[in-house]
């Protein structure tokens, strides 16, 4: 397996040390509590290959601050997020939480975004037993530090537990469905989930007829798409980060070809919905402003608020999934085991969440099993009338929806 540091480019010593002091800390307050403020300091990729999605997670934090600010924020102080550019690079990020513990000596850590990045920091909170909540680690069993937990309940064995429900879900039709393609990007997480469904899908009979890695920010998908014609799968599964999965579709459409059924990990949501192309396309997903996490008073502000700011800002995709529901747990978790206990002690803290667990707008999370995973929650959805609608397990499915198998 890819490793983050074989697939982001390594800055020397005195460049990270440059940027780390380069790097202006953004903070957010809203002055509706008193007493000085809880200072929680993190990292997101506003810049580099990965800030489209590092750009979702900075809305939802400065929504999430401002509303919590707007009632008893942490402790009945306010919450000051000191937030800092990790630029996409993971050895920025390691030095960046260093930063900031041991120079903006933050009252408590909340992590960044992606596998390598999030890794990077938690190895900054193990060094000074700081707890960490982040927010999309897909290597679970990288995860060996006792005090973090993840606000994306993902299980801890997503490569077998993930790949068994969406096949689940694509098998419940009924239709024949006898052979499958895996092309996947060499980025960490997507690569782990890669590799876990293909021998899934091998152990349930079905037949491989490709299997291709390329490098993470590939740009020419035309090699690529001719392979895939060429193995004409039943299912074309596709490791995908961001637009890597519309730039395959874009590629096979040059060429004259559709694929019969195709599941994308972890696509940009938007693109992949509005395009044509996109039509059926299956992907993952934890949370949707659909039922039954729409039902959720806290929930339903949330999408609204996340629409408005989404639109503000130009997004090309304004409704709240996924990538905005784990961002939006994350920080439920910190802050509510906070005001529970009634304590900034990371003791305390690492306590209350073992043996409670938190509610979330994606449902109640467990960190009582294997290194502080519970259930895997994750979903099917499925492009249906240019929207997503979640398909798989009947149970969660969006009313009136189901999984559209070829």
């Amino acid at each position: 397996m890819a490793s983050g540091k074989s697939i982001i480019s390594q800055p020397s010593r005195r460049d990270l040390l440059a940027m780390a002091l380069a790097a202006g800390a953004s903070t957010t307050t809203l002055a509706q509590t008193s007493g000085p403020p809880v200072r929680v300091g993190g990292t997101l990729s506003l810049t580099g290959p990965l800030a489209a999605t590092g750009a979702i997670h900075k809305i939802v934090g400065d929504l999430f601050v401002q509303e919590a600010n707007k009632k008893q924020g942490m402790l009945g102080r306010p919450i000051e997020w000191v937030l800092l550019d990790d630029q996409s690079k993971p050895d920025l990020a390691r030095t960046l939480y260093e930063r900031l513990v041991t120079v903006d000596k933050v009252d408590l850590l909340i992590g960044p975004y992606a596998t390598a990045n999030i890794l990077s920091a938690m190895s900054v909170a193990q060094r000074y037993n700081k707890v960490l909540v982040h927010s999309t680690f897909g290597i679970p069993k990288l995860a060996t530090y006792d005090r973090h937990f993840p606000g994306w309940p993902i299980g801890f064995t997503p490569e077998d537990t993930v790949s068994n429900m969406a096949l689940d879900g694509i098998l419940s039709t009924g239709k024949q469905v006898k052979t499958f393609a895996v092309v996947t990007s060499k980025f960490p997480s997507v690569h782990f989930l890669a590799v876990g469904a293909r021998e899934v899908f091998k152990k349930r009979g079905l037949t491989e007829s490709l299997y291709l890695e390329f490098e993470f920010g590939a740009r020419d998908f035309g090699p690529i798409a001719a392979r895939v014609r060429e193995a004409n799968p039943d299912i074309l599964y596709m490791g995908a980060i961001g637009l890597e999965g519309n730039q395959l579709l874009e590629a096979l459409e040059k060429i004259n070809y559709t694929p019969k059924n195709h599941l994308y990990v972890y696509p940009s949501p938007g693109q992949l919905a509005q395009s044509p192309l996109g039509k059926d396309a299956l992907s993952l997903t934890i949370y949707e402003d659909l039922p039954p996490f729409s039902d959720n008073p806290e929930a339903a502000t949330f999408a609204r608020l996340y629409r408005e700011a989404a639109t503000k800002a130009g997004f090309p995709f304004v409704d709240p999934e996924t990538q905005a529901g784990a961002s939006y747990s994350s920080w439920q978790i910190l802050t509510g085991a906070v005001n529970a206990t009634k304590s900034l002690d990371d003791d305390a803290l690492t306590a209350h969440l073992k043996k409670n667990g938190a509610d979330t707008i994606i449902g109640k999370v467990r960190f009582d099993g294997p290194q502080n995973y519970g259930d895997d929650l994750m979903r099917l959805k499925q492009v249906q009338d240019g929207k997503w609608a979640i398909v798989w397990p009947k149970q969660v499915a969006t009313p009136g929806k189901t999984i559209i198998i070829k």
